[in-house]
């Protein structure tokens, strides 16, 4: 029997349809994300789910004594008292039917046990504490810690952990937002571990990957579940959606072939055959019912004058503030043009901080930032302070005009906002009632009517669908100026970064090659290294000695190894001159030959480039393999 279900339900949100005849069951110890495009009802399922929203049509079902955990994406304001209490539900009370936030909510009278409660098993107890502990550990928080006192990021936690103690369903409203990249790895283990059942919606990637052992995809008021991964979901669907393609273009050129029937039938008799009448009747209705699939988001960056070869330059610098507490010290780095830069650290460290000095907003307290020439900076803020939530859709973007000049063309704010999504009924609406995904489109929209040669992006994958996030990755990797990018989102990061800066805590920052993985590899393999440092006496057992073959292959990767980085400032160099060379309007007309040969040899140097780089860490892996015994 299923722990929770829905049969054949039916819900409207204001004058939106969010689901019609959808059904859903949950079985002990299922993992189901829920996934689908921004706007589609993600969200009201799970508070369909926790009997949150009563519905228009159709049954839940929740085994009896069932306790919900529930993590909707608003925090409540109103719980009192420390970390502790409100995670464990000591002083927080536990939520009625309508309350609609995290922890507690059961669908039977149960009594929730509260620390310090007279009676009870005390073995019990005590091992409730401990997972309350290992909880607030895990996410980082301080048991003693008043809750009224803590920032946005932090209390929502707390709601996590509140969620994750003591319950047997977990609802999770995208659970790694405003987490750090550590803290995200701590849950995936801790609930890929647990014996609990989860229903969570998320759009990282690497999360779903990790935990997620069944799909259900909300699309246009439809439920559609998939007994597999992530990946093995992202196959299935698309041939689902090429066969409903298929059938929706069978169905129009029949119905377009008896639209052409009944018109020369008028003409050519007065009798007609009225099943095949009332057959077209209802294939018009059919297809005036059909939703189609939601738009793609086009976004694109307009593109200023070229900047400087240098952008930003940091020696020896470091920011404390005046109570003492150092942010980062002695770092010494060098942006250059067109580097796509990830910036990482758990939260607290002073990333954001770090961004701003690098940018020169504030002083360093220490050493000199030197920023470069022609800088045009488009600053994606992670709390969205650039949006005026009075303000209607069209009043952030256009600033009270109906117009607005884009790529030097002069267009009409309504036409330029379609291109990120927002309906016609929409761009009226106060930027306050969005939901988080459409606030950062409309984010994105704001930013990119400015032209920009530096995308500076402060979390910009929070509340993105999937989709949106793959546009916004082909818009960062194609931009031809410099990008500098804080997430944790650790897919999004290995597929744009060149490199990494970590702050890496007690002030300590560090650059390193590629992106998360790349990170994650290179502070693992030096760990081995500082240990080697330290004297220890050997036997013989310890190790072997390199064969005779082993010692020349060695040898060859060293010679290898070295060479490859004048071999890819090579390829970098002519590629810069192939690209500069096609840029040239009148290189077609001049010089076909030319123009045809440099078009082949941008993809080929680009291949070889990527195929030198795999060869690079192939060689760097087994060079570190052979040295082990040298």
């Amino acid at each position: 029997m299923a722990l929770i279900s829905v049969r054949d339900v039916a819900l409207t949100v204001g004058n939106i349809p969010i689901l019609n005849g959808a059904d859903l069951y949950v079985e002990q110890g299922d993992r189901l994300c829920v996934v689908g495009r921004n706007g589609t009802g993600k969200s009201s399922l799970l508070s369909v789910l926790a009997g949150l929203i009563p519905l228009d049509g159709g049954v839940r079902f929740a085994a009896p004594g069932l306790r919900i955990g529930f993590l909707p994406q608003e925090v409540p304001q109103h719980w009192q008292g420390t970390v502790y209490d409100i995670v464990s539900g000591g002083n927080a009370p536990v939520p009625s039917d309508h309350d609609g936030y995290a922890g507690g909510r059961r669908d039977s009278t149960v009594p929730v046990k509260r620390r310090g409660a007279v009676g009870g098993d005390a073995a019990e107890e005590w091992e409730r504490h401990g997972s309350v502990i290992t909880v607030i550990n895990g996410l980082g928080l301080e048991s003693e810690a008043i809750f009224s006192s803590l920032s946005g990021g932090t209390r929502r936690r707390v709601a996590l952990a509140r969620a994750l103690v003591d319950t047997d369903l977990l609802l999770l409203d995208e659970p790694t937002n405003h987490l750090d990249i550590e803290t995200i790895a701590w849950l995936e283990d801790y609930l890929a571990r647990s014996d609990k059942t989860i229903v969570f919606v998320s759009h990282d990637r690497a999360f779903v990957r990790k935990v997620a052992t069944r799909i259900t995809e909300l699309d246009r008021t439809k439920l559609y579940s998939y007994f597999c991964g992530y990946d093995e979901y992202l196959r299935r669907r698309d041939e689902r959606l090429h066969a409903e393609e298929a059938e929706n273009n069978r169905f129009d050129k029949k119905l377009a072939q008896e639209e052409i029937w009944i018109r020369q039938g008028i003409k050519a008799r007065r009798t007609r055959n009225m099943g095949r009448v009332r057959d077209l009747i209802a294939m018009r209705r059919e297809r005036a019912a059909r939703i189609e699939q939601q738009g793609t988001a086009f976004l694109a960056v307009q593109d200023a004058e070229r900047s400087g070869e240098l952008v930003a330059e940091m020696v020896h610098a470091g920011f404390t503030w005046p109570d003492g507490y150092a942010v980062f010290r002695d770092a010494t780095l060098r942006i250059m043009r067109g580097d796509k830069i990830g910036l990482i650290g758990r939260n607290g460290a002073g990333k954001t901080t770090f961004l701003k000095v690098l940018l020169g907003e504030i002083a360093p307290t220490v050493g000199t930032v030197r920023l470069g020439t022609n800088l045009q900076i488009a600053y994606f803020d992670q709390l969205r302070d650039s949006l005026d939530d009075a303000k209607s859709v069209m009043d952030n973007v256009g600033d009270g005009a109906d117009r607005i000049t884009y790529n030097g063309a002069d267009v009409h704010v309504a036409g330029y906002l379609q291109n990120f999504l927002f309906s016609s009924d929409r761009l009226r609406t106060p930027a306050g009632l969005l939901s988080g995904g459409e606030r950062n489109r409309l984010l994105l929209a704001k930013l990119f009517t400015r032209p920009a040669n530096v995308l500076v992006l402060d979390e910009p994958t929070n509340d993105l669908d999937v989709e949106t996030l793959e546009l916004l990755e082909e818009l960062i990797a194609g931009f031809k100026g410099t990008a500098v990018i804080v997430s944790h989102d650790r897919e999004f990061l290995d597929r744009l970064v060149t490199s990494t800066i970590a702050l890496e805590g007690d002030g300590l920052v560090r650059e390193y090659v590629g992106g998360y993985t790349d990170w994650l590899r290179q502070k693992n393999l030096a760990k081995p290294a500082e240990k080697s440092r330290l004297p220890r006496q050997k036997t013989p057992s310890d190790k072997r000695r390199l064969t005779y073959k082993e010692q020349c292959e060695l040898l060859e990767l060293e010679r290898e190894f070295a060479e490859i980085p004048a071999k890819l400032q090579a390829l970098e160099v002519e590629l810069s001159t192939l690209n500069e060379k096609l840029a040239d309007p009148s290189l077609y007309a001049s010089d076909p030959a030319e123009f045809a040969r440099v078009s082949a040899r941008i993809p080929e140097n680009e291949t070889e480039q990527l195929v030198m780089i795999e060869r690079y860490e192939e060689a760097e892996t087994r060079i570190a393999e052979l040295r082990g015994f040298a």
